[in-house]
């Protein structure tokens, strides 16, 4: 993603959110069906239930997201670290269901809408604190999603961002247009 200037939130948000999704995209991508399943120990979440959880968490927070709390009575968080999907297209389907109410809610508002008042458990937050809560909870769990993946896969790991010994030629690349910042 190339990074653009911005001076608005919304704009920053949605791009920044995107970026996140695309690594974890391209992670999940890298690693084989059985990889997404996969526990490294048993406190560990595997990177099907991380999707599950963001996805449920995502349903929560973002639909009828300036009207109604953030933490949806039919949702049942503690079953979202249960029983992991079972394949690579539910997993997938989850994802992306996910991601949809995201993009959709945020595409709606208007900057006049982020001093609006929403509740999350019942907790007033303006408009701009629930994308910033939801900005940080998405970047922990992509971050998650992305070491697992990268773990399972290995020496044969494509990297996603700036290739590790690499800085100087990566950053000749974003001078030159080539390479995106962020």
């Amino acid at each position: 993603m190339a990074h653009q200037f911005s001076t608005s939130y919304l704009a920053d948000s949605i791009a920044l959110l995107r970026y996140y999704k695309a690594l974890a995209d391209r992670a999940m991508a890298q690693v084989s069906d059985e990889d997404l399943a996969r526990e490294i120990d048993p406190e560990t979440n595997s990177v099907a239930i991380i999707v599950k959880h963001m996805a449920g968490n995502m349903r929560s927070r973002w639909t009828d997201f300036l009207t109604s709390d953030g933490e949806k009575p039919d949702r049942h968080r503690d079953s979202e670290f249960e029983a992991a999907p079972e394949t690579r297209a539910e997993v997938l389907r989850m994802w992306e269901a996910g991601w949809e109410c995201v993009f959709r809610a945020l595409e709606e508002l208007a900057d006049a809408d982020l001093s609006r008042r929403i509740t999350i458990r019942t907790e007033p937050h303006s408009v701009m604190q629930a994308i910033n809560r939801q900005v940080a909870h998405y970047s922990y769990h992509v971050g998650q999603i992305v070491l697992l993946c990268k773990h399972f896969k290995g020496g044969d790991w494509q990297t996603l961002t700036v290739p590790r010994r690499r800085s100087a030629e990566f950053n000749r690349k974003v001078a030159d247009g080539e390479a995106s910042q962020r």
